[in-house]
């Protein structure tokens, strides 16, 4: 991700999972691996709540600090894109009802929901480690494998992504999937799908993604509406034309 937008999805979703009531108090950390280098994390000891753009660690590409202090998961995160190259995004959270599942030392692998399996998969169960420690990192980056969401036995859960905005949704479908597991269970317990079935519903889930947002930027835009004649210059490409035609203003 670009380091302008990975600061302002931090902050967005970061606040997001305050206000589901997926993190409390100093609860939960996120962070993004950045197309120039390195990543930016959530900083240690602050509210998800009151997080705001400049506030961000500054992790070099070997994940040492370089500025702010990252949260004290930051251990985790590292292992977890060290182990996974096509993860952008990792969000770390407490959510009430996958936690419960955590805590009862379950993870979520029953072919129940189908939107479930399309869309985030098997979530398996990382034994307990002491939080903030190298075994933690090592525990959650071997259970993940090419997961997209792993339980935290007696802790949390933790959803990977291309970018923020995609791993926090995957926290809210986690979410939600564990409560209507729970819910199932209350009732007796629920009814697997049938193999063929499930398989067919990988099928489905095989590239699913997010839509991408539409930009603010482009409504009204000729090029994005395809009409004849729209040109589109990068940045650099804007300058240079501009510098050539204030030379070529300034000789007459």
């Amino acid at each position: 991700m670009a380091e302008d937008a990975a600061r302002r999805d931090l902050v967005l979703y970061g606040r997001r999972l305050y206000e589901k009531g997926f993190v409390a108090a100093t609860d939960g950390n996120l962070s993004a691996r950045l197309a120039e280098g390195g990543f930016l994390a959530t900083p240690t000891g602050l509210p998800k709540g009151e997080l705001a753009e400049g506030l961000m660690a500054r992790l070099d590409s070997e994940g040492r600090p370089a500025s702010g202090k990252p949260s004290s998961e930051w251990p985790m995160h590292l292992a977890i894109y060290r182990a996974r190259p096509d993860v952008g995004a990792v969000v770390h959270a407490h959510p009430p009802f996958a936690t419960a599942l955590a805590c009862a030392g379950r993870g979520l692998d029953g072919a129940v929901l189908s939107e479930v399996i399309i869309s985030l998969g098997t979530v398996p169960l990382a034994p307990f480690a002491l939080p903030s420690t190298e075994g933690l990192a090592e525990r959650v980056a071997s259970s993940l494998g090419d997961h997209s969401a792993v339980l935290l036995a007696n802790h949390g859960a933790v959803t990977v992504g291309p970018d923020v905005r995609s791993a926090y949704y995957r926290m809210e479908t986690l979410e939600q999937a564990s409560r209507i597991q729970l819910y199932a269970d209350l009732l007796g317990g629920g009814r697997p799908l049938p193999e063929q079935a499930v398989q067919a519903l990988r099928g489905l889930g095989e590239g699913y993604a997010l839509a991408p947002l539409p930009c603010p930027a482009c409504e009204g835009c000729p090029v994005a509406a395809g009409e004849p004649g729209a040109v589109v210059l990068r940045r650099d490409e804007l300058a240079r034309l501009l510098a050539e035609f204030a030379r070529g203003h300034g000789r007459r």
